[in-house]
């Protein structure tokens, strides 16, 4: 009786790899995905847009965060990403720095003071302020060239996105570029000269400040960027961290255009599906999505699946309030359900990594 229990435990557990996932308690790799702009009406469209189906319905942990920043109801980007990178709420338009403007380490630091290989992946300027709040320490988010400054501070592994011109076309004159080949960086400026790189460490810029829509030229730069982070990042035997962000979805709901919305949060859900598809095989990934704030008081009044029409309605060109999804798989997902501020994401996965700040 004993050995027939023992054959069906093993049978479950080789048949049941989420099962098996959920028993291990830390994880070696965190994915941490912002859909900058991205509430659940966003969600929405892209699912409808999509015919009915988005990879984000795989996940099955679910929970909500609160995202004020510290002098406004409503946070920009800055504030939002700094909540999540460095576990502090400050005002709006701080990178990497408390409301009293003093620098705070960031996840992507101390995962690489701790060993780990770092990663950020964008699709606007890499000195944008969601990218930026994970590796730069500045009191505005307008400072594109002092943020461009700071990445020569890290040792980061991969990052890819735009913002050539604050590297390369400066107004104080240094070439970037240069700094970054002597620290044994390979340089590419286009997604196939991304693609073929294959070891080693990677500064990608992809446009010469912003890329283009998605329905624009872009295409799927997001989601080939981040198979070649993953491949890169992945063979740090002590795992890694990566940041990977849908910038535009937040630039659609500004333009109050509910195509654009669709276009971004669909491709946006693609590169999850890639994510994910990593995060099943490895079995010792956390991945992790959300957003900064969502965009536009964005509403759905008419929607039909089998077309993939979606009719949006807005309330404002600028940042809500509202609260945030957040979505969680993997080793250590079940921390992320329930209610809770916006800096308590960077809590639980510092608590994830086991790592003493």
């Amino acid at each position: 009786m004993f050995r027939k229990f023992i054959l069906v435990l093993a049978l479950f557990t080789i048949l049941s790899p989420t099962w098996a996932q959920k028993k291990a308690k830390n994880p070696k790799n965190i994915i941490l995905m912002i859909g900058d702009g991205m509430g659940v009406s966003q969600i929405y469209a892209g699912m409808v847009g999509n015919y009915g189906n988005l990879n984000l319905e795989k996940f099955k942990v679910i929970g909500f965060q609160k995202n004020q920043a510290t002098n406004n109801f409503v946070t920009d980007s800055a504030a939002g990403a700094t909540a999540l990178a460095c576990g502090v709420k400050t005002y709006n338009g701080a990178i990497g720095v408390d409301e009293n403007g003093n620098a705070v380490p960031t996840i992507l630091e101390i995962a690489e003071n701790n060993g780990l290989a770092t990663g950020l992946v964008a699709t606007c300027s890499i000195t944008h302020a969601t990218p930026a709040s994970f590796i730069s320490h500045q009191a505005s988010r307008s400072l594109d060239e002092n943020i461009a400054l700071d990445f020569l501070n890290t040792d980061i592994d991969v990052f890819i996105g735009g913002g050539r011109k604050f590297f390369a076309n400066r107004t104080d004159g240094l070439n970037l570029i240069d700094s970054l080949k002597n620290r044994s960086y390979q340089i590419a400026n286009t997604i196939e000269e991304v693609q073929q790189i294959k070891s080693g460490k990677l500064a990608a810029f992809l446009a010469e400040t912003q890329q283009d829509k998605f329905s624009e030229g872009r295409g799927d730069e997001l989601v080939k960027s981040t198979e070649v982070a993953l491949n890169l990042l992945k063979t740090n035997k002590k795992g890694m961290f990566l940041m990977i962000e849908g910038s535009q979805i937040d630039w659609a709901g500004h333009a109050n255009d509910t195509k654009y919305i669709v276009d971004e949060m669909i491709d946006f859900d693609n590169t999850i599906g890639k994510v994910l598809e990593f995060a099943a095989k490895d079995r010792n990934t956390l991945v992790i999505v959300t957003a900064d704030h969502e965009t536009g008081g964005f509403s759905i009044n008419k929607g039909d699946t089998k077309t993939g029409m979606v009719e949006g309605k807005f309330t404002t060109g600028s940042h809500t309030g509202v609260m945030i999804p957040v979505f969680a798989y993997g080793p250590g997902s079940e921390a992320f359900a329930g209610f809770y501020e916006n800096d308590e994401i960077f809590h639980k996965m510092i608590k994830a990594y086991k790592f003493k700040k």
